[in-house]
């Protein structure tokens, strides 16, 4: 006869943390409601109205130290349910610094990932046992949310920006993946596997089907769309070098500043005029609707990963692109000796 688990299987560091704060909040609660469920029902006995008793009940008196008791006792309860989610949260969603990075798009109905290495899957998930795993999710379509019971992670996928969460596989086997928010008719069927492996055969299977690091199809983006045109670090660049910008503090005209994270570089390649970096002026064009989804996540993993001399040279010349309300630059002269569109 097979077993009934009150717990799914923990396959994940967090896990453990997740069901002790569960099984803190159930006794607790539990505990309270048992406690008031009795006392409502041995008052309700012991202070019953008696046959033929008329008189009315004296008066009672009030317990300042009773009061602060059932008072001060639910918040310290409170507190230490706060600070123990708290911690088990940061803990949860705050990737080590050497996690590796897979990008993942929800649509209706699958899930596909992109490795790093340039891997591609769909409706599966492979993973090393024993690493830091971070997650970088975007919808194509609708609302979905990333949840795997084993490793106690859950995480809703939203269209139009990055949401991350991460997670350490602490055993190998295939445990289950499911959007746990309803998404259209096919809801029920966008499910998938996620497969920890060891160390050793992880690496086997990575060499197995590469296509090219999501970086390199990232450059292909770049230049495909021109980004050179103004994202230069030669002489004359009309917009940010962007060289080492990830994770990095950014300036904006209007005085604030803002860090240079994934849905900050999303942002900025879909919708350009919602922070303009000092001191350039608005000329980009926005990408939303022209840009796939794979285009922008391999573009934004490129400028993610973009270090020191690793921007490409331009060599054409193709102008600015410039808004409706100013004039059209006239083409540049090319370097002698250089051909049109060198740079594929």
């Amino acid at each position: 006869m097979p077993s009934i688990a009150i717990f799914p299987e923990q396959a994940s560091t967090v896990a453990h943390s997740v069901d002790m704060l569960l099984v803190f909040l159930m006794i607790a609660c539990g505990s309270v409601g048992l406690l008031v469920a009795f006392l409502l029902f041995y008052f309700s006995i012991k202070y019953r109205r008696r046959p033929g008793q008329v008189a009315t009940p004296p008066e009672t008196k009030s317990s300042r130290a009773l009061e602060w008791f059932w008072t001060l006792s639910p918040l310290g309860v409170f507190v230490v349910m706060f600070l123990w989610g708290a911690s088990i949260y940061v803990n949860a969603f705050r990737a080590p610094d050497d996690a590796t990075v897979i990008y993942g798009i929800g649509k209706q109905w699958m899930w596909k990932f992109q490795h790093p290495e340039g891997q591609r899957e769909i409706n599966a998930l492979h993973v090393p046992v024993g690493n830091s795993v971070r997650l970088l999710l975007t919808s194509e379509d609708v609302i979905h949310s990333f949840f795997v019971p084993a490793f106690r992670v859950h995480m809703d996928v939203l269209p139009q920006r990055f949401t991350s969460v991460w997670f350490q596989a602490t055993k190998p086997g295939r445990y289950h993946l499911f959007c746990s928010q309803y998404c259209g008719t096919g809801h029920s069927q966008m499910i998938g596997t996620v497969i920890a492996m060891a160390p050793a055969d992880y690496r086997r299977w990575l060499q197995s089907s590469a296509e090219g690091s999501l970086a390199l199809q990232g450059r292909k983006v770049f230049l495909r769309y021109r980004c050179l045109s103004c994202h230069t670090t030669q002489e004359g660049n009309r917009a940010p070098i962007l060289e080492g910008l990830y994770n990095q503090p950014v300036v904006l005209r209007d005085g604030r500043t803002v860090i240079a994270d994934e849905d900050y570089i999303r942002e900025s390649i879909l919708h350009p005029a919602a922070k303009i970096v000092a001191p350039y002026d608005a000329i980009m064009p926005t990408f939303d609707g022209l840009i796939g989804v794979d285009d922008l996540t391999a573009l934004v993993e490129f400028i993610r990963t973009l270090g020191p001399g690793e921007t490409p040279r331009r060599v054409d010349s193709f102008p600015t692109p410039v808004r409706p309300d100013q004039g059209q630059p006239a083409p540049k002269k090319l370097p002698a000796g250089a051909e049109p569109n060198a740079e594929k």
